[in-house]
């Protein structure tokens, strides 16, 4: 049976790194398994899903595309320059183990099932099926809707497992910038409160030692204006809505963020963006980090 393919639009003569001839009938995925043994299977698909093989001229996603004798199989060391693209979500790191995004504000993290709404989990689990009908992504660094900025997924539950289990170990540095409402005269400082939810599920502070979970919050002053500032912020412990809730306390509470406090929306969203993410890779061991540009709305309000 015959194949029908699509030309790619890229030049297949950029993608001839590697070049391995076929001795008889088979097909890709197999081949490309036993010519490269050092190479795990979930690797050659991604390196397949990537548009990194070609057979002769044709670039191939396709893992049972047919081989016959004589044909040359070449695999590319770099990935297509073929971007996957998401409105209000952008991939910017992507490995066997990982996915890491930025997301755009509006878009949910995860969404259930009967909230019939996209969401960055949902959007990415679309992406990864189109490479295996089985394949799934596990959320395991998460920001709330109306922030923005970097999230990691996990594309095994043992990973996000592993992750979770030793997440104060394996993180080495979340960064998150802030514009808040009004001017932080203190250049740097630190925020310890004992946070918990109440009954309204809104996150209340505490100066009462056990009363909730001990949270702590480090910040810097990058820029200042007449009603705002832009701060780096740093949490040493990772509590739902700890950021919010301790600016709130200081008195400066995120702008756009009406439900700690904020009254001004000056950047369309709550002002808050992940910015670097970095940490010991579950799987080899090695360290990642990632970094994400301070938005232009953010920076405008300081010119």
């Amino acid at each position: 049976m015959k194949y029908p393919q699509k030309k790619s639009e890229f030049r297949p003569e950029k993608l001839k790194e590697i070049a391995v001839k076929v001795s008889g009938p088979t097909e890709l995925l197999k081949f490309l398994i036993e010519k490269f043994p050092e190479k795990s299977r979930t690797a050659i698909k991604l390196m397949l899903a990537h548009k990194q093989v070609s057979v002769g001229d044709l670039v191939t996603t396709q893992f049972d595309f047919p081989l016959n004798r004589g044909q040359i199989v070449y695999l590319n060391k770099k990935k297509s320059e073929e971007k996957i693209r998401f409105r209000d979500l952008k991939i910017v790191h992507e490995d066997v183990d990982l996915i890491v995004v930025e997301k755009g504000s509006g878009l949910s993290s995860v969404a259930s099932e009967k909230e019939n709404v996209k969401s960055a989990q949902s959007l990415l689990t679309e992406y990864v099926r189109k490479f295996d009908l089985k394949n799934q992504v596990y959320v395991i660094h998460r920001l709330d809707r109306d922030t923005s900025g970097l999230m990691m997924f996990a594309k095994s539950k043992k990973v996000q497992e592993a992750l979770q289990k030793e997440w104060s170990d394996s993180l080495i540095e979340d960064t998150y910038v802030v514009v808040v409402e009004g001017v932080v005269e203190k250049l740097e400082g630190s925020i310890t409160s004992w946070l918990k939810e109440n009954k309204a599920f809104q996150v209340i502070s505490s100066q009462t030692p056990d009363d909730g979970q001990k949270a702590v919050t480090h910040y810097k002053v990058l820029k200042i204006s007449k009603l705002f500032s832009l701060l780096e912020v740093k949490p040493e412990t990772s509590r739902k809505n700890q950021i919010r809730v301790h600016l709130k306390d200081m008195g400066f509470p995120i702008a756009g963020d009406k439900k700690y406090g904020g009254k001004l929306n000056p950047v369309g969203q709550i002002g808050l963006h992940c910015k670097v993410l970095s940490l010991k890779h579950p799987v080899t061991g090695k360290t990642l980090r990632i970094e994400s540009p301070i938005p232009g709305k953010f920076m405008k309000l300081f010119r």
